[in-house]
């Protein structure tokens, strides 16, 4: 036997779904401004028409991405910000330091390689918190996230320093940082 939406409503039974609502439209609005933002960074252009025109296409990317139902906690983080700003940050300058690095043996006479595979434990409990530690890792010049299984990811390092297992370590405690945020 069905009860009537009215009776369903009465007895706070959608109230579920109007706090989804309302972490969606805050999702919605997110994905909205970062692809305004995007959009205004890639074109430059400063022009009302071409402002409107930016505006317009982000609407209709975010219908899409409604319609679509993709506006979920994996598409758009926006639990992540504040935590993430900082991360990157801290990513920033040791993507710099290695990349120094892998420069000085590459341009050595005499390539100082010591090639070798090492498994990394990952300790994130969550998809979003796996894809950025093993996005980090690659990101930093001289290590590759080869292949990934549970509980550990198979990197590639070109050199024995690229390898420390701290320097991993350290990573992926700032990863379970930002994802405990």
């Amino acid at each position: 036997m069905r009860l009537p939406i009215r009776s369903r409503a009465a007895k706070g039974l959608l109230r579920p779904d109007r706090q989804q609502a309302g972490g969606s439209m805050a999702k919605a609005i997110g994905l909205s401004v970062a692809l305004f933002a995007l959009w205004l960074t890639l074109s430059g252009f400063f022009k009302p028409f071409l402002l409107m025109l930016g505006v317009l296409s982000c609407l209709l990317t975010l219908y899409l991405a409604f319609r679509m139902k993709l506006l979920d906690d994996e598409a758009v983080p926006i639990q992540l910000r504040p935590a993430l700003l900082l991360y990157w940050g801290w990513l920033g300058g040791e993507i710099f330091k290695s990349a120094m690095a892998v420069s000085k043996i590459i341009l050595a006479r005499e390539m100082a390689l010591q090639q070798q595979l090492i498994a990394v434990p990952v300790t994130q409990k969550t998809d979003m918190g796996h894809v950025i530690f093993a996005n980090s890792i690659t990101l930093t010049p001289g290590t590759v996230t080869v292949e990934t299984r549970p509980g550990l990811f198979l990197v590639h390092a070109l050199t024995e320093s690229a390898a420390d297992a701290d320097g991993f370590a350290e990573m992926g405690r700032r990863v379970a940082e930002i994802e405990a945020r």
